[in-house]
This record gives C-alpha cells, sequence and structure tokens, in this order.
C-alpha cells in the first residue's frame, strides 16, 4: 500500500488527465502490497460502483502505455498489474506461486540485477527488465 503516491501527479507528470475511472484503477493498482490481475482490479472497483471490464482493460493498457504501471507476467497469457518504478518505488523482483497463481513483491535488494554490466554485454537496446521467481508459495507449500 503505498502512503507516499500522489496519485493524481502521476498521471499528470505522464500527461494523462486524471478522470475520475483513471484514479480509480491507479488507487486499486497502488493500494495494494502486491500485483493484481485485471479481473481481480475490475472485481475490487464494481463492488464501489459501476465500470465496464472493458473500461479497466483500456484504462490499464493507457497507464501501461505511458509508465504509471507495469503490466507483469505469469509466463503464461495472464498479467499482473502493479505500479511502475518511480520515485518511491524502487524496481524489484516478483514471485510467483505456480499452484494457485499468487504474485508477490519482493525486496529490491533480494535479487540484483547489474543494469552496467548487462548493458555492455547485450548488443541491443534494454528497454525493460522484469526479474520473476516462480515457485510454490509458503501457504501451497505448508498445504502438501
Amino acid at each position: 500500500m503505498c502512503h507516499q503516491c500522489n496519485y493524481e501527479e502521476l498521471l499528470s507528470s505522464a500527461k494523462l488527465s486524471a478522470t475520475n475511472n483513471r484514479m480509480r484503477v491507479l488507487e486499486v493498482v497502488g493500494n495494494n502490497s502486491f500485483p493484481l490481475s485485471a479481473k481481480d482490479i475490475f472485481k475490487t472497483l464494481e463492488r464501489s460502483s459501476s465500470i465496464n471490464r472493458v473500461t479497466v482493460y483500456r484504462i490499464l493498457d493507457l497507464l501501461v502505455d505511458h509508465g504509471v504501471v507495469d503490466r507483469i507476467s505469469t509466463g503464461g497469457r495472464a498479467f499482473y498489474y502493479g505500479l511502475a518504478p518511480n520515485s518511491h518505488h524502487k524496481p524489484h523482483p516478483h514471485f510467483y506461486c505456480t499452484n494457485c497463481g499468487q504474485m508477490d513483491c519482493l525486496s529490491p535488494e533480494s535479487l540484483v540485477v547489474e543494469m552496467d554490466t548487462l548493458i555492455k554485454t547485450f548488443p541491443g537496446r534494454i528497454e525493460k527488465v522484469e526479474v520473476r521467481v516462480d515457485g510454490i508459495c509458503k501457504n501451497c507449500g505448508n498445504k502438501q
């Protein structure tokens, strides 16, 4: 949960207007301590007032395209969404439970990618680095 981010300012710095629905989507994404699926975001928003599922997906696409939100791969066709790195959020790896589908944020220090080394050894232009660790979460491990 982020008490430091000003969501209206995040949208403004991305040159996006702070519409009611954009603010609502961003608040759901930012106020969680772990990434959420688009379905979870939609269900959360729908509880407080009516919103179209397609509108949620379009807003998420827009926020990803403008670098406000990150789209995090599960390795399959599903994605999760979390705040993109900003002055209050360092880039960090994620843990994905292959059993229950829960995605958690890991500490930025838990797995470090040396960008200088990567840039020196990779001949192309790197635009984004996404690190995901797959395995079985503690809850699923305890059930087995």
